[in-house]
């Protein structure tokens, strides 16, 4: 195969890739029941009555455009049944069903360079931004409490209009969510197996419950030994409890300083609040230092959204 041949070959396969993610992406209004043909943002079709797009932009009832093969859009209602500003997801019911779900896909298998493209849908017909995966990373978590299991970034600013769009692999495949507004001065994708836990989450209860103890917490320095024996001079000394909290019903007492929660080293607020996020509503042990000595109880964690 020649040069011109080869490079035809991958002009028809990343046209086609383009083609196959713009039937699953939509136009989303930005504006409560506004025209879906004018200006507005970009959602990708999950299942047969749900689309996820950026919870920033999207008002709680919005109009949905849904391509049809003349070019024009299928105009419908939809409501917001969940969200989640930590990782700018919201999930949206449409009206009528019948929508075609998209094709996503983990990112095993990518590297740093690999080809991509931003899908958007802002107005009536659908574009797209050829990139470059720019950053695969580890999970992070965002100012507003989320946390993306991936770190994903393309090489350039996303246009306006993209975000809630994917970003597709050279077949089409979704990699995840684009995104201009979990993390300050970086247009993210948020990966596929963030979308997968935070929509089900979406779905069965509204918004994301996150781990509470109803405590009140500050770093406090250990006895040397015990900081020799852990390997760590920080704990977080319990300075309030809510009354009918989580920590109270599970008999924390004020004073008493955590150490571990289900094996996480805990060293002042910030670590708690992490090691409690993803452990809603679940029975978890704890070690803590009560009156110079250590203690292992089993507590169980509240929740709220």
């Amino acid at each position: 195969m020649t040069t011109p041949d080869i490079f035809r070959a991958l002009d028809s396969a990343l046209a086609a890739a383009v083609a196959a993610a713009a039937a699953s992406t939509v136009h989303v209004a930005r504006r409560n029941h506004r025209h879906a043909g004018g200006g507005g943002g970009t959602g990708i079709v999950w299942s047969d009555d749900l689309v996820v797009t950026s919870s920033f932009h999207t008002p709680d009832h919005t109009t949905v455009g849904l391509p049809l093969p003349d070019g024009t859009l299928d105009e419908r209602e939809a409501v917001v049944i969940g969200r989640d500003p930590g990782t700018d997801i919201a999930v949206l019911r449409v009206t009528g069903g019948g929508l075609t779900p998209a094709a996503f896909r983990d990112l095993d298998g990518l590297a740093i360079g690999n080809l991509a493209f931003a899908i958007g849908r802002p107005g009536r017909t659908a574009r797209a931004s050829l990139r470059a995966i720019g950053v695969l990373g580890p999970a992070v978590e965002t100012p507003r409490g989320g946390r993306l299991d991936r770190y994903v970034e393309s090489d350039r600013q996303i246009p306006r209009g993209f975000a809630g769009g994917p970003l597709i692999d050279a077949d089409g495949a979704v990699i995840g969510l684009n995104t201009r507004t979990v993390v300050r001065g970086a247009d993210l994708a948020v990966p596929t197996v963030t979308l997968r836990r935070v929509v089900e989450e979406l779905i069965a209860h509204g918004g994301i419950r996150r781990g509470y103890l109803g405590v009140g917490a500050y770093p406090v320095a250990l006895p040397a030994a015990l900081a020799q024996t852990l390997g760590r001079d920080r704990g977080a000394l319990l300075a309030s409890l809510e009354e009918d909290g989580a920590g109270t019903k599970s008999g924390l007492l004020l004073g008493d300083i955590l150490l571990a929660l289900d094996g996480d080293p805990i060293t002042g607020p910030e670590s708690l609040r992490d090691a409690l996020a993803a452990r809603a509503d679940q029975q978890v042990a704890v070690t803590i230092l009560r009156a110079g000595q250590t203690q292992d109880l089993t507590i169980t964690i509240g929740s709220r959204s």
